[in-house]
């Protein structure tokens, strides 16, 4: 298993911060994303709005891996988030649902106002392999480092 944090401060007021992560997709940094679909979209009785999307994201494998190991270079990903408009603060949660075995990684980020006109992102993953036949480590790394690379890059 590995682990990633990071943690963001922008010089920009929440309100902006969240609604860019929420249009964040499509864009000339990600193309890596094929597809963005909202699925469900409600308010809680509180006043938050909850959202679940589909995403789907392509990736290439590395050289090394088995010829195999996975039957298409698709993913799907199921984001479910939370906008809670009177706490200034956005929850989300990443995770795909399929190749699970090979590589699973499950992503938190939160945006919170920490200051009249500033915004806090932190940003959790964990990756996991259960892919076994002594690759499990070599499968993680390569999925924290293409985590790495994705993030700094939308």
């Amino acid at each position: 298993m590995r682990f990633f944090s990071q943690s963001f401060l922008y010089d920009d007021p929440w309100p902006i911060v969240s609604l860019a992560f929420f249009l964040r997709y499509p864009n000339p940094y990600a193309s890596h994303v094929i597809s963005c679909d909202v699925i469900s979209r409600q308010f809680t009785p509180s006043g938050s709005l909850l959202t679940t999307r589909i995403i789907l994201k392509t990736s290439t494998l590395p050289r090394w891996a088995p010829r195999g190991i996975i039957s298409r270079s698709e993913s799907w990903i199921l984001e479910e988030s939370e906008v809670d408009p009177h706490g200034k603060v956005v929850r989300c949660l990443t995770r795909n649902l399929d190749h699970v075995k090979a590589l699973q990684i499950r992503e938190t980020q939160t945006f919170n106002q920490v200051e009249e006109g500033k915004t806090l992102q932190t940003t959790e993953a964990r990756i996991v392999s259960r892919f076994g036949w002594g690759l499990t480590k070599q499968i993680e790394n390569y999925g924290l480092a293409r985590f790495r690379k994705n993030v700094q890059r939308v």
